[in-house]
């Protein structure tokens, strides 16, 4: 019997599951109560093993480091958020994790295996979906998804079962070029999953869709990893990373300036929660006995809303003072520091 740390996809609550190599272990989140399922594989390891190591990158272009000595793992099975402002160097690094440019110095190991000995080894676990993402307009998803199986050198008894994941059933038989820009994005995952990849690399693949297409997308890159994938996952869209993503990395200027969990950064930042007091007749007014409290940082109001930025631990003092004072508070909402709060930070410290 095994033992496995795994991590529920939704509410980002660790379990851990024990049984037999090969069995299907069938799960309910005691957080969130998601259901779901988790197959112990013969070669399982330990949950701390590394699927990407990345030391000391660095990729120079004549008289621009684009990537200056950057260092980070990703966990084999999580999903792992890479970000930064345009410009960071995050496709750099990306290209260089998929071995399409030659970097100035660094190692980069991918499941074990040097990029610089084993490639081709390396591109065999790998399923890519660039930001760009286009197929032949002539082509329908069964024949397109034939064509890259042909490539591949995989059995395209495969390509039913991908477009039924991935929702295309109903289109298989229309041409690409009719498609959405969402359900191109579809088509995409589709075709990054042939091979079985045990890793996948997604660069900004939600960007220019509308909300829809977005869910269904995000839902799609949690299939990924419920099927035991590790994802990296690049996106400008804050709120997705923060939604999908067990850890992040922050690039900046070529170099790394942050890599832990979302709540880990705001701890280290030292950032803090915010709450929202529906107040009758505060007219947009932020009474004055807040700014005497210690430990508010900011304060504002906007109609019959004050917005308190304050430690935890004077939120409740907060709410005291205001009713001793007179005032009606109605309803109160924490929110907690986002991933946004924390890259904003990052990158205004780094600048």
């Amino acid at each position: 019997m095994i033992s496995k740390k795994i991590i529920c996809p939704s509410c980002k609550t660790q379990m851990t599951v024990q049984g037999n190599p090969g069995e299907k272990i069938y799960i309910t989140c005691p957080n969130c109560q998601k259901k779901g399922y988790f197959i112990l594989k013969d070669h399982e390891k330990e949950s701390n093993s590394v699927s990407v190591e990345i030391n000391n990158l660095t990729k120079i272009y004549k008289d621009l480091k684009a990537v200056d000595n950057v260092s980070f793992n990703v966990l084999n099975g999580e999903i792992f958020g890479f970000l930064g402002p345009n410009g960071a160097g995050k496709t750099t690094t990306i290209k260089a994790m998929l071995g399409l440019i030659h970097v100035s110095s660094g190692t980069i190991k991918i499941n074990g295996f040097d990029m610089k000995k084993d490639s081709i080894e390396i591109k065999k676990k790998i399923g890519y979906l660039p930001e760009k993402v286009s197929f032949y307009d002539n082509l329908t998803p069964v024949q397109t998804l034939n064509f890259f199986c042909e490539l591949k050198g995989v059995d395209k008894s495969i390509v039913p079962k991908l477009i039924k994941e991935v929702g295309l059933e109903d289109a298989k038989n229309r041409k690409a070029g009719t498609f959405s820009k969402g359900m191109v994005q579809l088509l995409g995952i589709a075709q990054v999953m042939i091979g079985n990849p045990s890793i996948y690399i997604l660069d900004e693949p939600t960007v220019g869709l509308d909300a829809r297409w977005v869910r269904y997308v995000r839902e799609k890159i949690k299939m990924l990893n419920e099927h035991g994938a590790t994802v990296i996952f690049s996106s400008h869209i804050l709120s997705e990373v923060e939604a999908l993503c067990n850890r992040v990395a922050i690039i900046n200027k070529g170099k790394l300036i942050a890599e832990d969990t979302v709540s880990n950064l705001n701890k280290y930042l030292h950032i803090k929660p915010r709450i929202e007091i529906s107040i009758n007749g505060l007219n947009g007014k932020v009474p004055k006995v807040i700014e005497k409290i210690g430990g508010v940082e900011a304060a504002s109001a906007k109609g019959d809303t004050l917005f308190v930025t304050c430690d935890s631990d004077v939120r409740s003092h907060i709410i005291a003072v205001l009713e001793e004072s007179g005032f009606k508070v109605i309803n109160i909402k924490t929110i907690e520091p986002s991933l946004e709060d924390a890259f904003v930070k990052l990158i205004e410290g780094d600048n």
